[in-house]
């Protein structure tokens, strides 16, 4: 997943969600909201944010190197390839979330994933064509969904993802920076607008 280098901010001002745990403040520092445009990667946080359904996203994030070690590196040829016994070994994992469900969703998000690519299509372009080819800058109210959520959402089920709801969609566009939510006042907030995608 992308990161920046950043020193430490001391005084700036930054989202409120991200003051107070230190995990949380490197996250949104460096990672959160940075458009990201490597298809592998915006796959490995789409699922990464179906783990978290229910759950606060601190819980995912302490967890997030043990997640990355139990699914290959969240490598998609890998995890298409998971069986019954691999399923087995995950749910015997301390170190992830032990829900077969999303387990399951994850394994059947890698197939679609790679029968996406084996019909010709580029995961992050499929993403970033229907956000309009750049991240969509929010300066009102931070809603928990949106009607691009919706409809992405729409989109990722009709292909076989789960897990994928509008809720769980509009999170992992703010992570991903295919929406700026950060706070107008939010140091990090003109940093991450100025992030485009190169013409390919």
């Amino acid at each position: 997943m992308k990161k920046e280098e950043v020193n430490d901010h001391p005084g700036k001002i930054r989202c409120s969600w991200a003051q107070n745990d230190p995990l949380m403040r490197e996250y949104h520092d460096k990672e959160w909201g940075v458009p990201d445009f490597d298809s592998r990667s915006l796959w490995e946080c789409l699922m990464l944010e179906g783990f978290q359904a229910g759950l606060a996203w601190i819980v995912v994030l302490r967890k997030r190197e043990a997640f990355r070690s139990a699914f290959r590196q969240f490598d998609p040829a890998k995890v298409a390839r998971f069986a019954e016994k691999d399923i087995a070994r995950l749910l015997e994992n301390p170190g992830i979330i032990r829900s077969r469900a999303k387990i399951e969703a994850t394994i059947g998000g890698a197939r679609a994933f790679l029968e996406m690519q084996e019909a010709g299509i580029d995961f992050s372009d499929w993403v970033w064509e229907m956000a309009g080819g750049q991240p969509i800058q929010n300066s009102g109210p931070v809603p928990v969904s949106s009607p691009l959520a919706e409809k992405m959402s729409k989109e990722l089920k009709r292909r076989g993802f789960k897990f994928v709801g509008p809720v769980i969609v509009y999170a992992w566009m703010q992570a991903a920076g295919i929406v700026n939510d950060h706070a107008t006042d939010c140091f990090r907030r003109n940093i991450c607008a100025r992030k485009k995608r190169t013409a390919r």
